[in-house]
């Protein structure tokens, strides 16, 4: 596996160390795990993305006084 540096200004390393501590892990064990938490989360927001995309025509059917203005079709007001 290859090695990565990784820079950090002594404030910044003194927070991440902070919050290595906090969460009882070494620092490297906290990067590591810090990089998985951010991959997971794109991928559920890109899955809630794609669910409310899936819904949105439903949604905005069943209330339409809750689309708003800017996304409404054929210029419908609300109420």
């Amino acid at each position: 596996m290859p090695s990565l540096n990784v820079s950090f200004t002594d404030e910044e390393l003194e927070g991440v160390r902070a919050a290595a501590a906090a969460e009882g892990k070494s620092l490297k064990q906290y990067l590591h795990d810090l990089g998985v938490r951010e991959m997971q989360r794109k991928e559920f927001v890109a899955g809630a993305t794609a669910w409310a995309d899936r819904l949105r025509g439903e949604f905005d059917d069943a209330f339409p006084d809750e689309v708003p203005p800017s996304e409404r079709r054929d210029g419908v007001a609300a109420a």
